[in-house]
């Protein structure tokens, strides 16, 4: 009896879910923005807070293929252990630098001197940290679980588990400023809320009962470490981009507001192409066969057009509701972001591509591809970095920004297209005649 193909429908339902996950997870962080909006020294908090997150998203980033590995790496017992060693390894390195540079001097050095914080928000960042520290055990656990759910095509369970994420959280916000101040009751309300969402997505994983293949052929523990690793500096690289853009464009003649235009229309791609990453995730879970791959790209596609179209009305028709009205940013940077802005609309059908042909990577064991990948996208930033700077070329810093995030997505996907190609042809000629 052969196996039916992958149907648009299927691939929809496994889809949207993961889509609303990244849209709670959203809110939630919003929600924690306008609890500190509201306290007496607001600006401080919210310095500190934010300065705390990007640290620990750029430190944390090793751990955000926990999920990917899980689903492409758990067959049996054997190599469900040999995934949990690695995410228990991750989770310690994460640990330990965070609380480097929260509770010693190395944080100062880093908050201040590198990155250039004000001395009073630098503190506050630290007292975030504290508590930050934390969250590498609970997100990797949670990270584990949901490959897990996902892999057993049960994604709308990992959004039940973020909705109560963002229930809970008002709880904590709650009564958390009875014993916190600043950024740190900020910092408490995400642990808070990400440890109920990570007992409830545990509680989710053992009760859908995900079988474990019999007779399977597994990896072993050194193979599982051997995999997972590449993909673990591919992720830690890609948070390098925006830092790479960021430190050239910052530097520029209008530099301040090339940086608050870009990180208007960040936000709108983390919204709007943030999504087409759950398809290295779909192409691992999704595909068993050739066949089954020509149905996720139509799908993608078809979907990079839609959230493309969106991206251009915001820069278009939609620009003084969208940006003006509910935003309240200024005509001044509306109309200088306005055509980048557009031009990103290319940016969700490049991701969704990047993404399947990781896809296709990560299911072929072949993570360093990914990981050379990445490295080569960093690299072009840091070539130009220099004559950018020096040369200072006579067009709008934001033009500069966004030209250098689609080069940049345009030579990783190119070159994983090079490689898979290569690959196949490597195949034919290997075949018998």
């Amino acid at each position: 009896m052969t196996e039916k193909n992958l149907t648009i429908r299927e691939i929809a339902f496994f889809f949207f879910p993961l889509i609303l996950n990244i849209q709670l997870m959203s809110i939630s962080h919003t929600i924690i923005n306008g609890a500190l909006a509201r306290l007496d020294d607001y600006v401080t908090a919210l310095a500190g807070m934010s300065v705390a997150l990007v640290v620990h998203l750029f430190i944390a980033s090793p751990s955000y293929q926990n999920h990917t590995i899980t689903i492409a790496m758990v067959r049996g017992r054997k190599s469900l252990h040999g995934v949990l060693i690695f995410i228990g390894l991750v989770a310690i390195y994460v640990a330990a630098m965070l609380s480097l540079i929260a509770f010693t001097p190395v944080g100062d050095f880093i908050l201040i001197k590198i990155l250039g914080t004000p001395t009073e928000i630098a503190l506050e960042a630290k007292k975030a940290l504290y508590i930050l520290a934390f969250l590498p055990f609970f997100t990797g656990v949670r990270g584990f679980c949901q490959g897990l759910i996902i892999r057993a095509r049960r994604t709308s369970l990992v959004s039940y588990a973020t909705g109560v994420r963002v229930g809970a959280l008002f709880v904590f916000l709650a009564f958390g400023h009875k014993f916190f101040y600043g950024a740190q009751f900020g910092a408490f309300a995400l642990v808070s809320c990400v440890v109920t969402e990570t007992l409830v997505i545990a509680w989710l994983a053992w009760k859908t009962h995900v079988p474990l293949e019999q007779n399977a052929t597994e990896k072993t523990i050194g193979e599982v470490l051997h995999y997972s690793f590449p993909l673990a500096y591919s992720s830690c690289l890609q948070q390098t981009i925006p830092v790479l853009i960021s430190s050239i464009i910052g530097r520029l003649s209008d530099g301040a507001l090339a940086l608050a235009a870009f990180g208007v229309i960040r936000g709108f791609l983390f919204l709007l192409a943030g999504p087409m990453r759950n398809l290295q995730q779909a192409y691992l879970t999704l595909v068993k066969k050739m066949a089954d791959i020509g149905p996720l790209l139509r799908f993608s596609f078809v979907t990079g057009i839609i959230l493309g179209l969106l991206v251009l009305l915001t820069a278009g028709p939609l620009n003084q509701f969208i940006l003006g009205q509910l935003l309240g940013v200024k005509t001044e940077l509306r109309q200088y972001l306005q055509w980048p802005l557009a031009a990103c609309s290319v940016f969700p059908l490049l991701y969704g591509l990047t993404n399947l042909l990781r896809g296709w990577f990560a299911g072929a064991d072949q993570t360093r591809q990914l990981g050379r990948s990445t490295f080569f996208k960093s690299l072009f930033l840091l070539i130009l970095w220099w004559p950018l700077v020096t040369w200072q070329p006579p067009i709008s810093g934001i033009a500069i920004a966004i030209s250098l995030l689609l080069a940049a997505e345009i030579l990783e996907s190119g070159y994983l297209y090079y490689q898979r190609q290569q690959q196949s042809e490597q195949i034919r000629h290997a075949a018998p005649l």
